[in-house]
């Protein structure tokens, strides 16, 4: 993966809110609070095929496509076995709870094509929060809004997998 430096200057981080503008998660945030949002993210290049992150992997960011896409494997219940479970393309997120939890990565993802995301880490998030609460929280309700929403899909692909029960 390429990084840019992480040392930011005022193009690297005017080129970070130029990209993190056009990523849906973020329209919620005025042009301020893109730049405050800016200063704690990082830009990476992933060739395709190149692993982001593995499962069991320590959970610190959560990424958002910018360019390419990305695949979601899960390890099933046979070693060495694993299913597709999604696939991730522009202005979508990956790992949204790692910047709220302590777990592990849940899914192995990798570079379905040549791609470009954007990372907030979980000490990147957790310094908004201290310095602008406001701007936190409105990124912890849209993190909250996503993982509903995945849940609620996952439970109901459960559902179409599951034999009916009687009730009784």
């Amino acid at each position: 993966m390429t990084i840019m430096k992480q040392e930011k200057s005022a193009r690297t981080t005017s080129i970070l809110i130029d990209i993190i503008m056009d990523v849906p998660f973020f329209a919620m945030l005025d042009a301020r609070q893109l730049g405050v949002v800016a200063n704690h993210m990082n830009y990476y290049e992933i060739k395709k095929g190149e692993t982001l992150f593995k499962e069991g992997d320590p959970g610190d960011s959560v990424c958002f496509v910018i360019r390419g896409s990305l695949d979601v494997f899960k390890e099933t219940s046979t070693p060495g076995q694993h299913v597709l479970i999604a696939t991730v393309t522009k202005n979508k997120s990956i790992g949204e709870m790692a910047v709220i939890d302590e777990y592990t990565r849940s899914a192995t993802v990798t570079a379905h094509s040549d791609a470009a995301i954007v990372a907030l880490t979980k000490r990147g998030f957790e310094a908004i929060l201290q310095e602008n609460p406001a701007i936190g929280a409105a990124i912890l309700k849209k993190i909250a809004s996503l993982v509903s929403m995945n849940l609620r899909r996952t439970s109901s692909q459960l559902a179409d997998y599951m034999p009916a029960l009687p009730i009784t």
